[in-house]
């Protein structure tokens, strides 16, 4: 479903991603994993057009939608739900959730995909008119998410949906995410500090190192490597 290939993308004189290659199968959960500085957050930003890379190419579904503008990517099927949220906190969850929707004009189709996002979280149903900043953390997690899916995408990006969490809700915020891969066939780049969980409802993963890809492969096989034990997994 999505091929990046030779990715150089840089913040000025600073390079954050140094030839970064991957491809995500479609209907897959796929996970990118490394440390703080590592150049996650970057790709994801740049296969949504919000950043541009230097160099290199990434298609969608065949398409090359490198210098897209992300309005356009969003329209293609690509949706991203970036790291802190970034929910519209002055508007209520409705307003959010109709801002999700803002380029999809079936109101049929727009009134069935609410109903779903209320059936996998219905804290979102029950705080309708509630102010989006009023939220809790875990609630604002799953208005980002609820927010995408309005799009409707084909392909979900996910930074970080655990951060600042209670920890007792992130386990419902990955079942959802499995929930959704399954019963919507949404392919999912998940970006996560949590790698054992990561790798837990993963397929695939990669291992991002200052902006190279270092390891790659079946998550069942990253979780049991000694070196991505030692290093993330906490021995």
């Amino acid at each position: 479903m999505l091929s990046v290939s030779d990715l150089h993308v840089s913040y000025g004189a600073i390079a954050a991603l140094n030839g970064v290659s991957f491809e995500i199968p479609e209907r897959a959960i796929v996970t990118l994993i490394g440390g703080n500085g590592a150049g996650k957050t970057t790709t994801l930003w740049t296969i949504s057009g919000l950043l541009r890379a230097r160099t290199g190419r990434i298609a969608f579904l065949g398409e090359d939608i490198s210098a897209l503008p992300a309005h356009q990517i969003v329209a293609r099927g690509v949706c991203h739900v970036p790291e802190g949220r970034m929910i519209f906190a002055n508007l209520t969850v409705e307003e959010n959730l109709a801002m999700g929707a803002f380029l999809q004009k079936d109101v049929q189709a727009n009134a069935a995909t609410r109903e779903y996002v209320f059936s996998i979280f219905p804290r979102l149903k029950e705080r309708l008119r509630q102010t989006a900043g009023t939220l809790s953390g875990g609630e604002q997690q799953m208005l980002a998410i609820g927010r995408a899916l309005m799009s409707r995408p084909k392909f979900l990006m996910l930074d970080e949906p655990s951060l600042g969490i209670a920890p007792r809700l992130i386990s419902t915020i990955f079942e959802k995410i499995v929930e959704i891969n399954k019963t919507q066939g949404i392919t999912i780049l998940l970006v996560e500090q949590n790698a054992n969980l990561a790798l837990e409802i993963s397929t695939y993963g990669y291992v991002l190192e200052t902006g190279h890809v270092v390891m790659k492969g079946e998550s069942k096989q990253l979780r049991a490597d000694p070196r991505l034990r030692a290093t993330y997994l906490g021995g």
